[in-house]
């Protein structure tokens, strides 16, 4: 099905544990989302400080194609503010959970629906494209939910969100709640919010989209408050891999350097987990899977790394090494080397690699010794436990 990708991290992700934006990171992470070419740019209020606000109006005179949209409590002053800044899309939100509306503003739904509906009003009148989100949706009652999503969507919102505020839903509970709301209001669109405080961001993002939603959050490397959200490439990955042409229409070579820029900021490594643009995404090690990776990339493979501008690495500097990927490594290089003698090399690496950790460098050169004509294979034996080489 059609969907938008919103993009939170210059909102969700100035959120997360360490991070600190300056203005020029903003212009640069912006136009680097623009050039994947996610369809929204969401950022934090203008009312946040001074700084955002002027902020958010070099933003806007960016011109970019994705569109800006400022993350709004729905309170007149900040409104305006953000109307002063020249952004044309808005996110209004309210809690509606009870526990949030005990303790976080202390509002009856009646008095949730009355603001929300007030400020949609208020937007609509000058043209605006409007989302409102409850806050806590799946910790919120499936009627409060319902009167407040029919009052705001009565009062001309574009958009509802069910966001997923603490990550305490299943895919099942997601994908049930998004196809009540679709049912319900069959015109609506719906946007969908995950955070991944269980580990089901990219499943519940995915259900959601099954279910009907139109608009998905996600953020680079998922960062956000706690653990994060969903990550962009995590959401790119789970729909390239079962419909390439679904994200056909983002540019999916600008993935890896944003990551990369973003990761530089916040002051952590791309995890070694992270789908697509992680050091080892592409990385392959055991012999029996090298033996069919380079027969076919596909056998073990479901994205194609170039897609991507990312490297196939086959490690050979190893004990769990096979003969073919030694061979291949060997063709890599250039090199002509007989298979008796390449057997021999396999059962020295795996030897040594019993004794010591080794390194490409060490295994490229004793290819290269070998292919001269230099033995110096000594036929070291085993230690217990280790293997001859599979062909």
């Amino acid at each position: 099905p059609p969907f938008h990708l919103v993009d939170s991290t210059l909102r969700e992700g100035e959120q997360f544990a360490g991070s600190r934006f300056t203005t020029n990171h903003k212009i640069k992470i912006a136009q680097m989302l623009d050039t994947v070419g996610v369809e929204y740019i969401e950022l934090s209020s203008p009312a946040s400080s001074a700084v955002s606000l002027e902020d958010h109006k070099l933003l806007v005179d960016l011109n970019l194609k994705s569109k800006l949209v400022p993350h709004l409590r729905c309170a007149k002053p900040d409104v305006d503010l953000a109307l002063q800044t020249g952004v044309k899309v808005f996110h209004l939100m309210f809690a509606t959970s009870p526990i949030l509306q005990k303790y976080s503003h202390g509002k009856s739904i009646d008095e949730v629906i009355t603001r929300a509906t007030e400020m949609v009003s208020y937007l609509k009148g000058m043209g605006m494209e409007v989302r409102f989100s409850g806050e806590d949706a799946f910790r919120s009652d499936f009627e409060d939910l319902k009167r407040v999503f029919t009052a705001v969507l009565e009062a001309g919102a574009d958009r509802i969100g069910l966001p997923d505020t603490v990550g305490v839903a299943t895919p099942f509970e997601v994908y049930d709640a998004v196809k009540r709301f679709r049912t319900l209001f069959p015109q609506a669109q719906i946007q969908f919010h995950a955070h991944n405080d269980a580990g089901c961001a990219i499943a519940n993002s995915y259900a959601a989209l099954m279910a009907g939603a139109t608009h998905l959050d996600v953020c680079v490397l998922g960062i956000g408050e706690r653990n994060g959200i969903t990550p962009l490439t995590g959401l790119i990955a789970r729909l390239y891999s079962i419909d390439r042409s679904s994200v056909a229409k983002y540019n999916l070579k600008a993935l890896k350097p944003l990551d990369e820029y973003v990761a530089r900021l916040v002051g952590v490594d791309i995890p070694f987990n992270s789908c697509l643009t992680s050091p080892t995404a592409f990385h392959h090690r055991a012999g029996i899977h090298t033996n069919a990776i380079v027969r076919s990339a596909a056998s073990y493979e479901i994205f194609d790394p170039a897609d991507f501008g990312m490297d196939r690495k086959i490690d050979v500097a190893h004990r769990l090494v096979g003969k073919n990927a030694i061979k291949h490594r060997a063709q890599q290089l250039g090199l002509t080397i007989a298979d008796d003698l390449l057997s021999e090399i396999t059962w020295e690496i795996k030897t040594m690699s019993d004794q010591e950790r080794l390194n490409d460098q060490f295994v490229d050169d004793l290819l290269r010794e070998a292919a001269s004509g230099q033995r110096r294979i000594k036929h070291l034996y085993a230690t217990e436990g280790s293997t001859r080489p599979i062909n």
